[in-house]
């Protein structure tokens, strides 16, 4: 009869024994997963990368103190979320200018794709611009689909506080980024222009409810 696969808490209790293939069997199960976390945190392929390997690192070295108070990858997504928030600290700290995504001497991409791109990158310098006791919560809640208990226990903080932070954070975001909702009208300050064209439009709407109200009519 086939032995049970070992459990992440049998592997994690393996390497903190000694054993030398234990930590790399967990790396081969939670990869995939841990690098959608950190990708979708920074949004960047080469950021995220190096994150987790930071992560993995600090995990291997970490493994010992592991008190199974919560799920491995629970355990696991904290270490990500934080190395994540590390680097994002450091490129704040030194700040850059992004290269163009195409060559000198390449076409220009399709209007639409042009869009997409501008449309994610000004969500991830809102994401950027947030603090990183907002930010953390609101990728794991909103971004990757976590409940707040669950969010709570990555981050070590309570349910509440979850919340708070998540609703100041989202308030933020939609001052930020309410103007994709409607392209047409950036930032949602009226001009003159559209004022007259408001005023105008309200006033034949009006006009026209007058003469189809029973009370107008011809012949009275």
């Amino acid at each position: 009869m086939t032995a049970a696969a070992p459990t992440d808490a049998d592997l994690i209790a393996a390497h903190a024994a000694g054993d030398p293939h234990a930590f790399s069997e967990l790396v081969r199960r939670h990869r995939d997963r841990m690098w959608a976390v950190a990708l979708r945190t920074l949004r960047d392929p080469e950021e995220a990368a190096d994150a987790l390997q930071e992560a993995f690192i600090s995990a291997f070295r970490a493994a010992g103190k592991f008190r199974a108070e919560s799920q491995v990858t629970t355990w696991l997504h904290r270490i990500v979320v934080n190395a994540c928030l590390d680097r994002i600290r450091r490129r704040q700290a030194r700040p850059t200018v992004p290269l163009p995504e195409t060559g000198l001497n390449e076409p220009a991409a399709p209007g639409d794709s042009m869009s997409q791109k501008e449309t994610s990158l000004l969500v991830r310098q809102a994401l950027d611009e947030l603090p990183e006791d907002q930010r953390a919560p609101i990728v794991l809640v909103d971004v990757e689909g976590y409940s707040v208990a669950e969010t709570a226990k990555m981050l070590g903080i309570a349910e509440g506080t979850v919340k708070s932070r998540c609703a100041r954070g989202r308030g933020k975001l939609a001052k930020v980024l309410g103007h994709l909702r409607n392209p047409d009208a950036p930032d949602h300050v009226p001009t003159h222009e559209s004022k007259r064209k408001h005023a105008t439009s309200e006033g034949s709407r009006s006009a026209g409810r007058a003469q189809r109200s029973p009370g107008n009519g011809e012949g009275r």
